[in-house]
């Protein structure tokens, strides 16, 4: 029977990408760390990690094995915190994944009410828009933005919000260049685009019809803050997410281009692995983002 205390040890230099860094993290020596790692492998008679001195990567096994370490850690979380569910206080860390968008237009403003509503629990917020293994990287809760369906990850999978893409300029480049009238009309405006290839829209209205428009190329930004300025600015028309254009929209600093049609949706999904969901501190914090975004809609 192995030793499920080097269970613990082994995930956490998986997780923080080596011995250096997970002994900084759990506050023991490297050399303990390496050890017992080394005395878990001979005990399955496999390794587990190629290690060298400038590098630190699982074996197919060793990836395998991790999965199932990490199954075992989580349920054994669990099974500590089913004892103290009714009347301990959610706590503990979670750790969230979210992209750019997200973080700025929804997370900053919410989680600090969420601290004062659950203040045992310490939220670590990883904010990038590079794919995140949630699985491999030990997050507890991913949100996300995105155009298209998620693929079947084996993940939970909660829908927070499905917002409209719409139309919007700056008064001022209406006044110089006109509103117009329909989608074709859109042919002689200047576009802001978000990649130099994506020069159309697919523009669709209320009573389902289609139209595909490719105005005048004006900037292309993939950065929707660096477009909305540029729309600020009068620089062009722009399809960005209502709620990012909503605050300018009421103060008259942008106006609605052809309110009747919109440039698809965009959906945030929050995402998990269902053993984590179990754990008091991350339920808290899911149901929590639940009703932020359903405050928000």
């Amino acid at each position: 029977m192995i030793n499920l205390n080097d269970l613990v040890l082994f995930a956490a230099a998986v997780e923080h990408g080596g011995f250096a860094a997970a002994s900084r993290r759990l506050g023991l020596p490297r050399s303990t760390i390496s050890k017992r790692v080394a005395e878990l492998e001979d005990a399955l008679s496999t390794r587990l990690i190629h290690r060298t001195s400038r590098s630190f990567t699982l074996t197919e096994l060793g990836r395998d094995f991790y999965e199932h370490a990490r199954a075992a850690l989580i349920e054994a979380e669990a099974a500590e915190a089913i004892v103290r569910r009714r009347q301990a206080e959610p706590s503990g860390t979670v750790r969230i994944s979210a992209s750019v968008p997200v973080a700025q237009l929804d997370l900053a403003a919410h989680l600090p009410h969420l601290a004062r509503a659950y203040p045992k629990v310490r939220v670590e917020l990883d904010v990038t828009d590079r794919f995140v293994d949630v699985l491999q990287e030990g997050v507890d809760i991913a949100v996300r933005s995105h155009f298209a369906p998620l693929p079947d990850s084996g993940l939970v999978q909660r829908q927070l919000l499905v917002e409209p893409i719409i139309l919007v300029a700056a008064p001022g480049y209406i006044e110089l260049h006109g509103m117009p009238e329909t989608p074709t009309g859109l042919q002689d405006h200047l576009g802001l685009l978000t990649a130099p290839l994506a020069s159309a829209w697919q523009l669709s209205s209320a009573p389902g019809q289609r139209a595909e428009v490719s105005p005048q190329p004006a900037m292309v930004a993939n950065e929707s803050v660096v477009l909305i300025a540029a729309a600020l600015a009068g620089l062009g028309i722009v399809c960005l997410p209502e709620r990012m254009c909503r605050d300018a929209l009421a103060a008259s600093r942008l106006v609605h281009v052809l309110p009747e049609w919109n440039a698809g949706t965009v959906t945030t999904t929050l995402l998990m692995p269902h053993r984590r969901g179990q754990l008091p501190a991350v339920r808290a914090t899911v149901e929590f983002l639940v009703e932020c975004f359903r405050d928000v809609a």
